[in-house]
C-alpha cells in the first residue's frame, strides 16, 4: 500500500499524527465496508459497468467527524470485486494519504474515484459521514419523466419517512442538476445545489445517477434505499396514469399525460389542455392576516428561541439550525448589517454561544429579515407550538372554500412565501379550519429564490413545468413581489385584506378582497 501526499510526500507532521490513526482498526474496518458495501449495491444494480462510487469517513470517536479519514473506492474498476486493499484512505481536505498497489494486466492503474471533488462538496458542506453515488436506472429515468423540470417532488409515501427531517405528510424535493461529459465537472453545480437546498440529503444528476449522504454510512445507505424505492414508485405511478406529486395520488389529467409520453419536451404542468390554472398565494395579507404573523407568530419564536437552543442545542437538527445562522451572521458582519454580533466558537460554551445567538435572532426577528437561517429556526421553534397546541393557524374565512374548489376544479395551488416550507406547512395542517394541506400541491420558500426577483418565479414556472409562465397565477399583497412575477410573465392579482399596506397609485395591478372574487 503507497502513502502519498502533496507533491508525493505526505507532510512529516501530518505522516506522525495520523499514523496510529491510518493503521488502526477504523481505517481497516472502513475500508472492509467499503467493498462489501459495493458488492451489495452490485447486486442493486447501483454500481454496475464500474460506475457509481462509495465514500465514508473512518469512524474514530477520539477524533472528531469534521477531522476523520476519509476512505474512498476507486475509479474505472469490477465493484463487486474489490476488496480492502483497493481503497483509497484521504486526509479531511481531501489529500491522498494511501493509494492501491498497482496491480497487472488487464487490471487498470489504481485511480481515485472520479466523483472524489463531488464527495468532498458533501463533507465539507453538509458535514457528511458518507456519501454513495448511484448510476441505478431508476434515478436516470425519473429525471427523464419531466425534462424541463429542476425538483424532483414526491408526497405522501411511506418510505419518505426514511429521509432525514421529512414524515409521511411531507413533500420531498430533490434538486435535479444537468449531466457534463466530465464527472468533475458536475462540482459547482452540485455544490449550488447543496447550498440552495439546505434540507436536501440528495442531488440528481439528470440522465446519470444520484448523489446521497448522510451523516453515517448506516444512514446514507437507508437515504439511498428509500430515494430509489420512491423514484421507481414515481416511474411506475407515471406509467399507471397516477400523479405522485400530490396528497390524493389521482390520476394525472389524460391530455398531460398523452403529450408527456409522446412530447417529452413538454413537462408535466397544471393541465395547461383545458385552459386550467396553477394558482401560487402569498401567505401574508393574502390567505392569511399580518397581524397573526407579526402579533402572534413572531413574538412566540422570539419569546421561546432561547429556550429552544438550551432544549435541542445537541441535536442534529438544531446544529445544522446554528451552522446556518454563522453563516449569515459572518455575512452580515462583513456587510455591517445593524444588529449583527459575533458568534463565539463552541468551546467558549454553551450558554456563550446561545446568548449571541439569541441576540443575533431577535435582531433578525426585529429587523423582518427574509432569509433563510432566521426562517429555518422559527419553523422549527413554531413546530413545537403547534404540537403543544399553544398556536393554531389563522387563515380568511374565504380561504378554506377557495382552496377546495380550486382542488375539485384541477387546479393545483402551491404556497410561496418567506416563511421555511415547515413552517407554511405547519399554519395550513393546523388551521382553525382543520388540515388544509390536502388541498395544497407543494410549497416554495426563499431556498428558491428572493421573492422581490423575477428570477425566483422564473424558477417556480420551471418547477410546475407549464407550457408558459403565463398560466401560473400569483396572489399576493407585496406590490414588489407582483412586479418579479409579472416580470417573470405569470398572471397577477394583488390581495386586499385589513391590515395590509397601502399601493401606489395607478398601480396597474387587477386586485381582490376575496378569493371568491377570481
Amino acid at each position: 500500500m503507497a502513502s502519498v501526499g502533496v507533491g508525493g510526500e505526505a507532510p512529516a507532521a501530518e505522516t506522525m499524527a495520523s499514523e496510529a490513526y491510518l493503521a488502526g482498526d477504523a481505517v481497516r474496518e472502513a475500508r472492509e465496508l467499503v467493498a462489501e458495501l459495493c458488492r451489495h449495491f452490485y447486486l442493486q444494480g447501483w454500481v454496475t459497468g464500474t460506475g457509481g462510487s462509495i465514500t465514508v469517513k473512518a469512524n474514530d470517536p477520539a477524533v472528531p467527524l469534521a477531522q476523520q479519514l476519509i476512505i474512498m473506492s476507486p475509479s474505472g474498476v469490477q465493484k463487486e470485486r474489490m476488496v480492502a486493499e483497493d481503497m483509497y484512505v484521504m486526509s479531511a481536505d481531501g489529500k491522498v494519504l494511501s493509494a492501491p498497489v498497482a496491480k497487472p494486466w488487464p487490471h487498470k492503474h489504481p485511480k481515485c474515484s472520479d466523483c472524489a471533488p463531488l464527495f468532498m462538496k458533501s463533507y465539507l458542506m453538509r458535514g457528511a459521514g458518507a456519501v454513495i453515488h448511484s448510476h441505478g436506472i431508476e434515478t436516470c429515468i425519473a429525471t427523464m419523466l419531466d425534462p424541463g423540470a429542476k425538483e424532483f417532488r414526491i408526497t405522501h409515501m411511506e418510505m419518505i419517512k426514511g429521509i432525514k427531517g421529512h414524515g409521511y405528510n411531507d413533500e420531498l424535493v430533490i434538486p435535479i442538476i444537468e449531466n457534463t461529459p466530465y464527472e468533475y465537472e458536475l462540482t459547482d453545480s452540485l455544490a449550488a445545489a447543496i447550498a440552495a437546498y439546505p434540507k436536501a440529503t440528495a442531488v440528481l444528476v439528470r440522465n446519470h445517477g444520484i448523489y446521497v449522504w448522510g451523516d453515517s454510512w448506516i444512514n446514507a445507505k437507508t437515504q439511498a434505499e428509500c430515494y430509489h424505492y420512491l423514484l421507481d414508485a414515481a416511474i411506475k405511478l407515471h406509467q399507471l396514469g397516477i400523479d405522485w406529486t400530490t396528497p390524493e395520488h389521482g390520476p394525472i389529467n389524460s391530455a398531460k399525460r398523452l403529450r408527456t409520453l409522446l412530447s417529452p419536451g413538454i413537462p408535466n404542468g397544471c393541465h395547461p389542455a383545458d385552459s386550467s390554472k396553477c394558482v401560487v398565494l402569498d401567505i401574508e395579507g393574502t390567505t392569511t392576516p399580518i397581524s397573526f404573523v407579526t402579533d402572534v407568530m413572531f413574538p412566540y419564536a422570539r419569546d421561546n428561541v432561547r429556550k429552544h437552543l438550551t432544549c435541542t442545542y445537541d441535536s442534529e437538527e438544531t446544529k445544522e439550525d446554528i451552522k446556518l445562522l454563522r453563516i449569515q451572521v459572518e455575512d452580515d458582519l462583513a456587510n455591517g448589517i445593524v444588529g449583527a454580533t459575533p458568534i463565539p466558537r463552541d468551546d467558549a460554551g454553551k450558554e456563550e454561544v446561545i446568548n449571541s445567538l439569541v441576540a443575533n435572532v431577535e435582531s433578525m426577528i426585529k429587523a423582518d429579515r427574509k432569509i433563510t437561517s432566521l426562517k429555518q429556526l422559527q419553523g422549527h421553534i413554531w413546530r413545537t407550538g403547534f404540537e403543544r397546541k399553544e398556536l393554531q393557524g389563522v387563515v380568511f374565512e374565504d380561504v378554506p372554500e377557495a382552496l377546495k374548489n380550486w382542488h375539485s376544479s384541477g387546479t393545483k395551488v402551491y404556497i410561496y412565501s418567506s416563511g421555511s416550507r415547515e413552517a407554511q406547512k405547519l399554519l395550513f395542517g393546523h388551521t382553525t379550519y382543520g388540515d388544509l394541506r390536502q388541498f395544497l400541491c407543494g410549497f416554495f420558500d426563499t431556498t428558491t429564490g428572493n421573492k422581490r426577483e423575477a428570477r425566483s418565479y422564473f424558477e417556480i414556472s420551471q418547477s410546475l413545468g407549464v407550457d408558459k409562465p403565463s398560466q401560473i397565477l400569483f396572489i399576493t399583497d407585496v406590490f414588489q413581489e407582483a412586479i418579479a412575477a409579472k416580470s417573470a410573465g405569470f398572471e397577477v392579482i394583488i390581495s386586499i385584506r385589513p391590515g395590509n399596506a397601502p399601493l401606489p397609485e395607478n398601480h396597474g395591478f387587477r386586485t381582490v378582497n376575496f378569493f371568491s372574487e377570481i
